[in-house]
Parts: C-alpha cells; sequence; structure tokens
C-alpha cells in the first residue's frame, strides 16, 4: 500500500495538528524522545551545521536540532503542523525557519545542507523514492541523512503487541481526544504493516545515492534509525 495522495495526508495531518505531540507520545510509549536523541547524537554535527528536518510535524527534532548549536530549517507539507510548530515555547528561545513543502521536490538548491532529517515521515510520503533522491540532492557532499520510522516488526511477538496497541488502543484513545475523524490513526497501522521491509528500503537508499547504510533496530525493532552518507560527488567537486 502506498501513501494516500497529497491532499488526503493534508487533511488527515491537518486535522490533528493541536494534538499530535500528545499522541506521538502515546503511540511510542513515551520513549520517541529518547529516540529524536540518539538521533541527535548519531549525527554528531558540529555548532552551525545546516540541517533540513523534513516531514518536521511539529518541531519535536527541529528544536532538539536547534538546541544543539546547528542552523535548521523545518518543512512539512501540511500548514497546520507548521503553525503550531511557529508558536511552540521553544520558538522564543531557538529562532527557526519553516517551509511548506513536498518532500518529492524541495525548494532548495543542491548541496545546501550538511544534514537531513525524517522522523516518522517517510512513510506518509506518496512517493518515498522519489523523497530519498531530493534528500541525496540537497546534501553537500559527505552530507549525512538520518530517518528514523516505524517499520513492519520481524518478532512475532513484538509485532503482535504493536498491532494490539494501534488496532484497539490508539483508535480508542485518538477518538477521545476527537483526533480520529479523518482516520489518521487508522491508516496510521496499515501504513506500517504495508510498508517496505528493511531490506528494501536499503535498497532504496542505495538507489538514491547514499552509502555507508547503517540501520539500528529501536526498542525491540517497534522503529529504527536509518544513517546513510552522500559519499559520491560530482567531478565539478
Amino acid at each position: 500500500m502506498s501513501a494516500p495522495p497529497g491532499r488526503e495526508v493534508q487533511a488527515m495531518f491537518g486535522e490533528i495538528a493541536t494534538r499530535y505531540d500528545f499522541l506521538n507520545r502515546l503511540l511510542s510509549f513515551g520513549i520517541d524522545r529518547s529516540w529524536r536523541k540518539r538521533t541527535i547524537r548519531a549525527l554528531n554535527l558540529k555548532p552551525g551545521a545546516r540541517v533540513l528536518d523534513l516531514c518536521c510535524g511539529t518541531g519535536d527534532l527541529a528544536y532538539a536540532f536547534a538546541a544543539s548549536g546547528v542552523e535548521v530549517i523545518g518543512a512539512d507539507f501540511t500548514r497546520p503542523m507548521l503553525v503550531v510548530a511557529k508558536e511552540r515555547k521553544q520558538a522564543a528561545v531557538y529562532p527557526l525557519s519553516w517551509v511548506q513543502t513536498d518532500a518529492q521536490a524541495l525548494p532548495f538548491p543542491d548541496r545546501n545542507f550538511d544534514a537531513v532529517s525524517i522522523a516518522f515521515g517517510i512513510r506518509n510520503v506518496e512517493l518515498p523514492q522519489r523523497a530519498l533522491a531530493e534528500c541525496f540532492r540537497v546534501l553537500a557532499p559527505h552530507g549525512q541523512l538520518a530517518i528514523l520510522e516505524f517499520f513492519p516488526i520481524p518478532n512475532p511477538l513484538w509485532r503482535a503487541c504493536f498491532r494490539f496497541y494501534f488496532l484497539r488502543i490508539l483508535p480508542f484513545v485518538a477518538k477521545v481526544v476527537r483526533a480520529g475523524r479523518t482516520g489518521a490513526y487508522r491508516y496510521l497501522p496499515e501504513s506500517v504493516d504495508a510498508f517496505a521491509p528493511p531490506e528494501e528500503f536499503a535498497g532504496w537508499l542505495q538507489e538514491a545515492g547514499f552509502s555507508q547504510v547503517e540501520n539500528h533496530a529501536l526498542s525491540g525493532g517497534v522503529a529504527r534509525l536509518w544513517l546513510a552518507r552522500k559519499e559520491k560527488v560530482d567531478a565539478a567537486e
């Protein structure tokens, strides 16, 4: 199953924008913050590095990057998400740039960023391979890509627990907090089950041009952290 067309994605995630952070805590059992911290540590960027946080949602990872001393642009396809991001209390401390854009056609020049990050967003892109190619294009030579995402879980026990939570508990909570009318939290477990397995996703990264591809299972494989590097450079460089 591919991601829904762009307008459906915008409608689903636009509706839940004001409750997105709260529901993310529930979705990840409260450990998504530690996953984001690990992502920042893994990239080990120097102060002043330029980072594009793509599919940034309400800015969790973007603000965490800013706190580490790097320059960040947060980009998302859904305007209500960016509105919430701009209004967060961290905005007064860490001024960031925000851009509404499609991950499949980024409005940035080639070789413009030292790192690109995507936290739980690549699965919602209609054509993920095209988005990965765009990430490669906008990265500077030797730039890094970091992707946090949910993938089908190979361990049967973990998979059963995950599916019970997603199919039984999360939709109920979403309904209680009035975050489920567009079906975002019914779409979520279906999209995880139908997304590319890790072996296929690794192939997508390599096809986009990335090398040194690493795949780290987090919390028993509930989520995965992918790290890749742009080693290939143009002859002119």
